[in-house]
């Protein structure tokens, strides 16, 4: 039999109500709430007790995610619901769970009205203050990085061997090679020295519902790796494992987009991180590309159900590549730390955790990852 898809009020305890209207109350205000956000919302509740109106501020914070630059109006829409501090009337009904948000185009446009509603002339001054300000486009940004990208990779030595003048080992062969045309002169030594290529770079994309606010950037950070460099990869995964790389290949990032939009199946819907990394490493040709490669999984990190498949697929993965990184979007906050079970199983697997909740942020840690730099535990040892 299956579980129903809708949630209402009858389906659910009388306690889970005021839960489900404040989902309702975020979206109302522009906030991106998947369903399965709202389920681990409750599920944090219950985990934490609830102790105190502090534990369901946390449970929330953890499930619903907001973005940094909204957290400000995430507290004081909680404050407002939750404390009575404002009058709030949630709308009755029927919440349609099965809606599916594709990009964040509506949400923009719920946001300028609320602007517009500000007392106006608040604000206002009659000092004259003269400036300057230069603006950075995110397609001069892009581009800059994509010139950066390849010298700036991680380097291997190849097995294959490249002649030098200098600096290198003796060519023995082509030395007696040389030695036989010239009727037993001995000339000038030749030398070779082992190449020098970039380590590959594996991109694996969270697409689930509690990444939709960023993946659309992360999407054309990835189309602006795979341009610059021959040997990278992207997947997208969610509850499916899907490869773009063929996709992302078309020159025009327009064009790009679109066919990669079109190959995933899985857009804003669940997650299951260790399912969907256990497939990849399943697959031969697919295991190869994290083979010293530098793997960035651009997620959230929080897991649906038990962590033990993630842990898992990370473990694997660790011992397969060059450098392993976690960039979750939850660490643009300045409070965050890894709390929850699934992030402290994999953190000793991780050479890095870091944020990425914006392009700007992901870009310069890409550019350095072939400087050396301490574990994540470490560093997050440190922090807390």
């Amino acid at each position: 039999m299956q579980t129903p898809c809708r949630l209402s009020g009858e389906e659910l305890p009388r306690a889970a109500a005021p839960f489900l209207h404040f989902a309702r109350l975020l979206r109302a205000d522009g906030f991106v709430v998947a369903p399965e956000q709202v389920s681990a919302l409750m599920a944090g509740v219950t985990l934490l007790g609830p102790r105190s109106m502090d534990d369901i501020r946390e449970a929330g914070l953890a499930a619903l995610a907001p973005p940094p630059d909204r957290r400000e109006a995430f507290e004081a829409l909680f404050r407002a619901f939750f404390h009575g501090e404002d009058k709030i009337t949630v709308e009755g009904g029927e919440e349609d769970e099965e809606t599916v948000v594709k990009d964040d185009a509506d949400v923009r446009e719920e946001e300028i009205p609320v602007l517009r509603d500000e007392e106006s002339g608040a604000a206002a001054s009659a000092l004259e203050q003269l400036g300057t300000r230069a603006f950075v486009s995110a397609a001069a940004r892009l581009d800059a990085f994509r010139r950066a990208l390849p010298a700036a990779l991680p380097q291997r030595r190849s097995f294959r061997h490249v002649r030098t003048h200098a600096g290198g080992r003796l060519d023995l062969r082509r030395s007696l090679r040389a030695a036989v045309a010239a009727d037993g002169d001995v000339p000038a030594p030749m030398l070779r020295r082992r190449q020098t290529v970039a380590r590959p770079l594996l991109l694996l994309i969270d697409v689930s519902g509690s990444m939709k606010e960023h993946t659309q950037g992360y999407l054309k950070l990835a189309h602006t790796v795979v341009q610059a460099c021959s040997r990278a990869e992207i997947f997208t995964f969610g509850t499916r494992l899907t490869r773009v790389t063929a996709a992302l290949r078309i020159h025009d990032a327009e064009q790009a987009l679109a066919r990669a939009a079109a190959l995933v199946d899985d857009w804003d819907g669940g997650t299951r991180i260790g399912p969907a990394l256990l497939a990849l490493l399943a697959i031969p040709r697919f295991a190869a590309f994290a083979r010293g490669a530098a793997v960035i999984v651009l997620s959230d990190g929080l897991e649906r159900g038990g962590h033990a498949e993630m842990e898992l697929a990370m473990r694997r993965l660790a011992a397969r590549s060059f450098r392993l990184s976690l960039a979750t979007p939850l660490a643009g906050d300045l409070r965050f730390a890894p709390r929850t079970a699934a992030l402290q199983a994999i953190l000793p697997l991780l050479d890095d955790l870091v944020d990425g909740s914006s392009v700007e942020a992901l870009a310069p840690f890409i550019l350095s990852l072939a400087r050396p730099a301490p574990a994540a535990a470490t560093v997050w040892r440190r922090i807390a």
